[in-house]
C-alpha cells in the first residue's frame, strides 16, 4: 500500500509547487431548485373547422408542462402547443407569466421546444441533463408536472413496466419507442420531465384511459434524435424504409416459403413507390437482418438487451444515412444497401396542425382535398373514397393524385337546389379534364374564358352535375353573403 501511495505522490501534479489550487466543485442543485426549472405552460389555441373551412375555427386553451434543457430552450410536447396562438410560461412559485413562442415542433414524435421573450428571470435556474439510456424494466422513475391544470407541481413515482414500439396518439400515424410506467399521466402532466437520479429519462406524454395508473413516456432515444435533428435550425421529420412486412410465425407458411424453422425472418408484402426501398427490395423477399441485427419471425430485433421492433434501427437514423438489409430472394441470400429518405406522402394519415383548411366554394358546391383531418370530420361512406384514402400510399395513388378532391357539401342556393345530393364523392373530371389536385380544380372552375356549362363528373356516379356558367357569379355572391364566407377559396395550408 505504501508503494502505490508513493507512486501516486510522484505522478500527481497536485503536489507540484506550480500547481494552481483547484476550484471547489459546483454543488448539485437541490430538489427545490430543480423544481423551479419545471415550468407551467399555458396555451390559447384555435382549432380549424373542416366542416366550414372558411371560418376562423374554435378558440380554446389548455395547460401543460415544460422544462429547461438549455439557454432559452424549454422542452415540452407538441400536443401541448399545437394550434397555439399565445403561449405563457410560469416559473414554479412565481405569479409572473412570461410570453413564449414555439421554436421547433415535431408532430410525428410529439415534441416541441419553446423560448421566452426575456430569458433573464430563468438564467440562474439549473438545466436538466438528458440521459442516453432507456430506463430499465422494474426501475423507478419520478414524473413532475402540473396535472389537471393545477397551479402547483405534482410529483408521482412509478415503475417501468414495459418497453415497446407503439403508436403516438398525437399524429395518429406514427409509431416510435415508448416506455410504460405504472403511474397515471393526466392532462397537464404532458411535457413534464421523467427523472432517474435527477437526470431526464423521458418526457411524459399520454395515458391509457382503459386502465388505472398507466402512463407512457417518450424515452431518450426519441428525445435525443429530435434535439439532434433541430441542430441545423429546422426539423426534417423521420425517414421511412417504405416497406410492409408480415410475420412468419406460422410453420406451414415457413414451409411453403422453404424457410428453416428457426424463428427468423419476415415476409415483405409491399414496397411503396418512390420510397427508400423502391427498386431494391421486392415483394416476396424475406427480410432476415437489418444493420446486422437478426430479425425474428415477429419483426423484432435485440438492441441494448431489449427486444424492440426492427424499425427502431431506422428510427435512430436520418435522411441520407445507409441501412444494410439481408434478404432471402428465391432462396438466395442477398445483402442490399438502402439510403434512407422521408416519405412525405405518408403524412396523408397524420393529423395536421397549424394549417388552414384548403377548399373551393363554387356556386354552393364545397370541394376539399382528402386528408385525415377531413376524414375524421366527415362520415365518408362511399367505397371509392375510403379505398383511395387507405391505398393512397401503399398503392402509389399519390403518383397520379397530388390531392383527392372531394365534393363535401352543398351550400343551398337556387342554382343547385334541384341537383342530386352527391356529397362525399370524389371529383373525377371538370369539363372532361381529370382533377388531380385542388389547384387544378380551381383552374378548371375559374378559367379566363368560361365555357357555356360546367360539367362536373364524380367517381361512382353516372349523372354529372351541370351548371350554367352565366349564372355562377350571381350564385357565388348569394352563397358568399348567406353563409358569411370571406373568401371563396383557400389553396394554401399556411
Amino acid at each position: 500500500m505504501k508503494y502505490f501511495f508513493l507512486c501516486f505522490l510522484i505522478a500527481c501534479p497536485a503536489f507540484s509547487q506550480t500547481t494552481v489550487p483547484a476550484e471547489p466543485a459546483k454543488a448539485e442543485p437541490t430538489t427545490a431548485e430543480i423544481y423551479r426549472s419545471v415550468v407551467r405552460v399555458e396555451v390559447a389555441t384555435q382549432v380549424p373547422n373542416y366542416s366550414a373551412p372558411w371560418n376562423a375555427g374554435r378558440f380554446s386553451g389548455g395547460i401543460g408542462t415544460g422544462f429547461l434543457i438549455g439557454p432559452n430552450r424549454f422542452l415540452t410536447n407538441a400536443h401541448v402547443v399545437s394550434n397555439g396562438q399565445r403561449f405563457l410560461i410560469t416559473i414554479y412559485g412565481s405569479p409572473e407569466k412570461h410570453q413564449a413562442k414555439v421554436e421547433f415542433i415535431a408532430h410525428d414524435c410529439d415534441l416541441a421546444i419553446l423560448s421566452v421573450e426575456d430569458f433573464a428571470p430563468f438564467e440562474k435556474l439549473p438545466v436538466f441533463t438528458i440521459g442516453q439510456a432507456v430506463p430499465a424494466l422494474e426501475s423507478q422513475v419520478r414524473v413532475i408536472g402540473y396535472p389537471i391544470g393545477g397551479e402547483r407541481l405534482s410529483v408521482t413515482r412509478g415503475v417501468v413496466s414495459r418497453i415497446d414500439f407503439q403508436p403516438y396518439s398525437h399524429s395518429r400515424a406514427d409509431s416510435h419507442l415508448i416506455v410504460q410506467i405504472d403511474a397515471a399521466i393526466n392532462p397537464g402532466n404532458s411535457g413534464g420531465p421523467v427523472l432517474q437520479d435527477n437526470k431526464v429519462v423521458g418526457v411524459a406524454f399520454q395515458g391509457l384511459t382503459q386502465a388505472d395508473n398507466t402512463g407512457y413516456i417518450i424515452p431518450t432515444p426519441v428525445v435525443n434524435r429530435f434535439l439532434k435533428d433541430v441542430e441545423d435550425g429546422k426539423y426534417d421529420e423521420y425517414t421511412d424504409l417504405g416497406i410492409t412486412e408480415f410475420p412468419l410465425i406460422n410453420p406451414a407458411m415457413r414451409a411453403a416459403l422453404q424457410l428453416q424453422n428457426n424463428g427468423l425472418g419476415v415476409l415483405i408484402t409491399n414496397v411503396t413507390a418512390t420510397s427508400a426501398c423502391d427498386g431494391i427490395v421486392k415483394p416476396g423477399d424475406v427480410l432476415m437482418s437489418i444493420d446486422d441485427h437478426p430479425i425474428d419471425a415477429n419483426g423484432s430485433i435485440l438492441i441494448d438487451g431489449e427486444k424492440v421492433n426492427m424499425h427502431e434501427i431506422v428510427e435512430r437514423k436520418f435522411a441520407g444515412d445507409p441501412v444494410k438489409l439481408r434478404v432471402l430472394r428465391n432462396r438466395e441470400s442477398l445483402d442490399l444497401n438502402v439510403t434512407l429518405k422521408s416519405l412525405p406522402q405518408g403524412r396523408m394519415y397524420a393529423i395536421k396542425y397549424e394549417e388552414k383548411p384548403r377548399y373551393i366554394v363554387f356556386a354552393g358546391l364545397l370541394l376539399q382535398p382528402l386528408d385525415t383531418n377531413l376524414f375524421a370530420t366527415q362520415s365518408f361512406r362511399d367505397v371509392t373514397v375510403r379505398r383511395m384514402y387507405s391505398d393512397y400510399v401503399s398503392k402509389g395513388i399519390f403518383q397520379e393524385y397530388k390531392d383527392i378532391v372531394i365534393l363535401t357539401d352543398f351550400l343551398t342556393d337556387e342554382l343547385n337546389s334541384s341537383m342530386p345530393r352527391y356529397e362525399g364523392r370524389v371529383v373525377k373530371t371538370i369539363n372532361g379534364f381529370k382533377v388531380t389536385s385542388l389547384a387544378i380544380a380551381q383552374e378548371l372552375l375559374y378559367p379566363e374564358k368560361p365555357p357555356e356549362h360546367f360539367v362536373i363528373e364524380l367517381m361512382g356516379v353516372d349523372r354529372p352535375l351541370v351548371l350554367p356558367a352565366a349564372q355562377i357569379k350571381a350564385a357565388n355572391d348569394r352563397v358568399q353573403k348567406n353563409y358569411n364566407i370571406p373568401r371563396l377559396s383557400n389553396l394554401q395550408a399556411r
